[in-house]
């Protein structure tokens, strides 16, 4: 498969209409405005459907009528914006409808700043909408891997009945690199027959009426729900989760990093390594499920884990639930838009280190 050098937004936007995507609904926002760009031209030269829609929550709620009806549909945003598509969401993972949100993040809180961030780790994962659910969150650290994500995400959200979101920073939608584009759907079609919206045509045999509503009234409905739903989740986390194991089996140090910022950091990696000292990488690829598990295993027995984010230490809680005491914690992190580059995560290192070292010097001296 040849390679093509393309913006990351571009390349997303191409990916989802390999995967088949038949509707998108978008508003402008920086620093993902690419996506809608490139689908406004390309959805319609391929007899598809692109709507600009007249703010966030309309776009949400589109995405909702065609994912009812079994269509591959996406919208796009960033941060906050994404914040005003939550109730959506919520409704979304209620009411078991499919679709794909893409994220890509810029410095908050609030309006913020265009500038790149994963300062929505929290936004996402956790859910900023109301109730009990959950959002599958697929993180890319290269714009290849966003293609193949995207179409993932594409796959998730239909075969669990979820909202599903490619959680991109900034950096990564406007970078350019060389990218493999599959000339189709890298993922299987699922069946939506048993319950997509999709009305009675002619010739088509009778059936049982069906409603998706996120609303449920009366005695235990609701609570049944929801207990069902989470057996679903228990299913995803049981069979989707996704991470990087690099160089963590001999280290005495790991990184816990996602999105570019574990790019930066496996070269902190790399040259800590040149130098004698033993320090891996641990990249969650799924942020939610997160892989609690396979992170404690992997950090018993070592002395540090560090934390690097472009956030204020919002996977960090995350990280400290997976690790629940086994090894020490330390964070290193940047906001409002400020980058993070090897240099500095390599610094810490030697920091941790010296620490270490210290530490074995004094537990010898008494």
């Amino acid at each position: 498969m040849s390679k093509v050098l393309m913006k990351g937004n571009e390349a997303i936007a191409q990916a989802a209409i390999n995967a088949g995507c038949m509707c998108y609904f978008g508003y402008p926002i920086t620093p993902q405005n690419e996506i809608g760009e490139y689908m406004s031209s390309k959805m319609i030269e391929i007899g598809r459907t692109y709507i600009s829609a007249e703010s966030e929550l309309a776009a949400v709620n589109m995405l909702i009528g065609a994912g009812s009806t079994g269509t591959l549909a996406m919208t796009s945003s960033s941060s906050c914006a994404i914040a005003l598509m939550q109730e959506g969401i919520s409704s979304m993972a209620t009411a078991e409808i499919p679709g794909v949100i893409v994220s890509v993040m810029r410095a908050g809180p609030g309006l913020g700043d265009i500038t790149p961030s994963q300062a929505d780790y929290t936004q996402s994962v956790k859910g900023g909408g109301n109730g009990d659910y959950r959002t599958i969150v697929l993180a890319p650290s290269t714009i290849n891997e966003a293609v193949i994500l995207t179409q993932k995400a594409f796959y998730l959200s239909m075969k669990y009945r979820n909202p599903a979101m490619l959680l991109a920073d900034g950096i990564l939608g406007q970078m350019m690199e060389p990218v493999e584009m599959p000339q189709g759907n890298a993922f299987e079609r699922v069946d939506t027959s048993d319950w997509a919206l999709d009305g009675i045509g002619e010739g088509v045999d009778e059936r049982t009426a069906r409603s998706l509503m996120s609303l449920h009234m009366g005695d235990d409905i609701l609570e049944r729900l929801n207990h069902r739903i989470f057996k679903k989740y228990a299913q995803i986390e049981s069979r989707e989760i996704m991470y990087e194991n690099y160089m963590c089996d001999d280290a005495q140090i790991i990184i816990t990093a996602f999105g570019t910022v574990a790019r930066v950091a496996k070269s902190a990696v790399n040259t800590a390594r040149q130098n004698g000292i033993k320090v891996g990488l641990f990249r969650p690829i799924t942020l939610w499920p997160f892989p609690y598990n396979e992170l404690n295993t992997l950090a018993r027995g070592k002395k540090y884990v560090l934390d690097v984010e472009l956030n204020m230490g919002q996977m960090l809680q995350d990280v400290k639930i997976a690790l629940n005491g086994c090894c020490e914690t330390e964070f290193f992190g940047k906001v409002g838009g400020a980058i993070i580059n090897s240099l500095e995560i390599y610094n810490k290192i030697i920091e941790l280190t010296r620490e270490g070292q210290h530490e074995r010097h004094t537990a010898k001296s008494i």
